[in-house]
């Protein structure tokens, strides 16, 4: 049986996709350094044998050539997801993600057998968009590192694609939220709270506004476009309908936990943004992938609740 490699396995989104995948019956390889994912989320897989793990790092040719040996399918998640580190170490964001996704690359070239590449990619590809809701072929023009190694990705992927006979597809996700997560604006939240459950400080001036999605739904367009793939290169939005503010997200994240602290907004920078690169407003249009057949099962204030209440849960607030 043709193995699917999840690079990134063991991280927040690649977790949740091997035990989708697992469940499937396919076979499954993960790659993955744990420097953000952690072993706890595959480890009850690891006697599996329809299970591999390999812990290595990508920027090591040698790991990339064994993680991609007899794989068919890749699906390409693994990257260091923090925004913010880019301002201040954007060589951080070149070598985890740019180098990274070139070296996968190149061993899918050589070994030859890859059929699919599918790329986490990002909204932050976008930067400060001009259109709401923001559809695929609106202009890339991203305002952080994170966001500009996503787009040097998708341009790498897609003359791989060309050249060396596989079909890709890159995934622009909105912001993906669920259980076992563990970094972004709600584990945040829970754990200032923690340390001070009277007081919230919140980043920016609160009325930055996105769009969150549940990791079931998540995972669910992405295997659709997976198996409904067709061109050389496609993207994909994949995010929710609507958006949410920061300032709704502090008082859901309270509500959960019972509190009702103050909620102090830092200001960030002069325009109200968390921090220097942050994207401030983000919806995505969702129409392309929905005429694949679906839709987000989840609205933004659900699946921001539905993450808080199981953080809340696994992190043994109640």
């Amino acid at each position: 049986m043709a193995t699917v490699l999840v690079t990134g396995g063991a991280g927040f989104i690649g977790s949740h996709l091997v035990n989708v995948l697992l469940r499937l019956g396919y076979k499954v390889r993960v790659v993955d350094n744990l420097s953000s994912g952690l072993v706890e989320n595959i480890k009850h897989y690891l006697k599996n044998p329809m299970f591999e793990f390999i812990k290595g790092d990508l920027k090591d040719t040698r790991v990339c050539a064994e993680a991609v040996k007899d794989a068919k399918t890749v699906f390409h998640l693994a990257a260091n997801p923090e925004v913010r580190v880019s301002v201040a170490e954007p060589k951080i964001h070149f070598s985890e993600n740019v180098v990274v996704t070139f070296n996968l690359l190149e061993a899918c070239r050589h070994e030859g057998e890859v059929e699919k590449f599918i790329f986490a990619s990002s909204s932050t590809v976008y930067g400060d968009a001009e259109v709401f809701p923001t559809p695929e072929n609106h202009i890339l023009k991203p305002i952080s590192v994170y966001g500009a190694s996503k787009a040097a990705c998708e341009s790498l992927i897609c003359s791989y694609a060309y050249l060396y006979g596989f079909k890709a597809a890159a995934i622009r996700y909105a912001n993906i939220v669920g259980p076992k997560l563990r970094h972004g604006v709600i584990y945040d939240f829970l754990m200032k709270l923690r340390k001070n459950p009277k007081k919230l400080e919140v980043l920016g001036d609160g009325t930055q506004r996105k769009s969150y999605l549940h990791i079931s739904d998540a995972i669910e367009a992405t295997l659709l476009i997976t198996n409904k793939l067709k061109g050389k290169f496609e993207t994909y939005n994949v995010g929710n309908e609507d958006w949410i503010t920061v300032k709704e997200i502090a008082e859901i994240v309270s509500s959960v936990l019972g509190l009702k602290p103050e909620i102090v907004f830092t200001g960030g920078t002069p325009d109200g943004r968390g921090w220097p690169g942050d994207v401030k407003f983000m919806l995505l249009s969702i129409d392309k992938v929905k005429k694949l057949g679906w839709k987000p099962k989840y609205s933004s204030r659900e699946a921001v609740r539905l993450t808080a209440e199981s953080l809340a849960h696994e992190l043994s607030f109640k």
